[in-house]
């Protein structure tokens, strides 16, 4: 039974989510998302199901200290790391859990979540 990327990708996403649950005890989770042109970060709060902070490579405040077509290197995501975790403090959480997804924990995630670090948030 040979896999392809995408349910390589899930079953990751699965197995980190899974152990998230487990270690999460009540925290916001911070979940990112990464596509090839841009970076996104929301912190989640799970047991209300609602979203209390997000950041984007998209958004006005990103836009103006970013350049132009830049929105996938590793410095827009640590801008976007840098938002998420101040709208998140803003919104009264300074613990999250991280998740990254099924994606490695390197380069553009990496930066998003040191970022947030240095930000205030901890996890």
């Amino acid at each position: 039974m040979t896999l392809n990327r995408q349910e390589l990708f899930e079953r990751r996403q699965r197995r980190a989510r899974f152990k998230l649950r487990k270690v999460s005890s009540q925290r916001a989770r911070l979940s990112v998302f990464r596509s090839s042109k841009h970076i996104y970060a929301q912190v989640i709060d799970d047991v209300k199901g609602v979203t209390v902070a997000s950041a984007s490579t998209l958004d006005a405040e990103a836009k103006t200290t970013l350049d132009k077509g830049k929105g996938a290197d590793t410095a827009a995501a640590a801008i976007v790391g840098k938002l998420v975790a101040q709208r998140a403090i803003k919104a009264g959480i300074k613990q999250v859990v991280f998740d990254r997804g099924g994606y490695i924990y390197h380069g553009r995630v990496k930066a998003l979540g040191d970022a947030a670090r240095e930000s205030g948030l901890s996890f």
